[in-house]
């Protein structure tokens, strides 16, 4: 039996949750569902079916459906969804669907595997620059370490400063009449005891 996607794609309206995940079966069987614009994209597989490539095909799809949506209603097609009240409304994606599961019938065909190898790309790529923003946060930390560690000494300086010129003002402002205390205590020494 091919590993293929077995089941039509379902739409939901959901609240943003989780964007993509697996549910496997008590048989043989794998759920694979996409959230994608609040729309709910749901296939089935055998669980042998790779994870990778299912969300690939749900991601093809979804894309396809967003991309029919607004060359059929414009921006829109958000109120075309939440309005849906036929089942089948959107029946004449089916075409698509059909023509894509059997793109997706082989994961060991060609095509699957560039799709697959374009994605482990794209992911590897994200990972790259993620990397790379990390490491620049941590040049920035460093920067502002060394800035932090500046204004420490900055500070120290700042405070030396500050009690110079808290003494400078002290001397200032008493300076004279000590010196006034200190002569008139010298005159009555000399007069008195010389």
């Amino acid at each position: 039996m091919p590993h293929l996607p077995i089941s039509p794609v379902a739409w939901l309206i959901l609240p943003r949750q989780t964007m993509r995940m697996s549910i496997e079966t008590t048989g043989s069987k794998v759920f694979h569902y996409l959230i994608k614009d609040m729309i709910c994209y749901l296939t089935l597989t055998e669980s042998p079916y790779p994870k990778r490539l299912a969300f690939v095909y749900l991601e093809e799809i979804s894309d396809g459906f967003l991309e029919e949506l607004t060359r059929d209603h414009g921006n829109d097609w958000r109120r075309t969804i939440d309005t849906a009240s036929r089942p089948y409304q959107f029946i004449k994606f089916d075409q698509y669907i059909q023509r894509k599961q059997r793109e997706f019938v082989d994961p060991s065909s060609r095509q699957n595997a560039t799709k697959l190898n374009q994605d482990l790309a794209d992911i590897q790529s994200i990972m790259q620059k993620n990397i790379e923003e990390v490491l620049n946060r941590g040049e920035k930390l460093e920067n502002v370490s060394k800035i932090s560690g500046d204004l420490v000494n900055q500070s120290k300086q700042f405070k030396w400063g500050a009690k110079k010129l808290t003494w400078q003002a002290m001397i200032n402002q008493y300076g004279p009449i000590v010196a006034m205390v200190v002569f008139v205590l010298f005159v009555l020494y000399v007069k008195f005891f010389w």
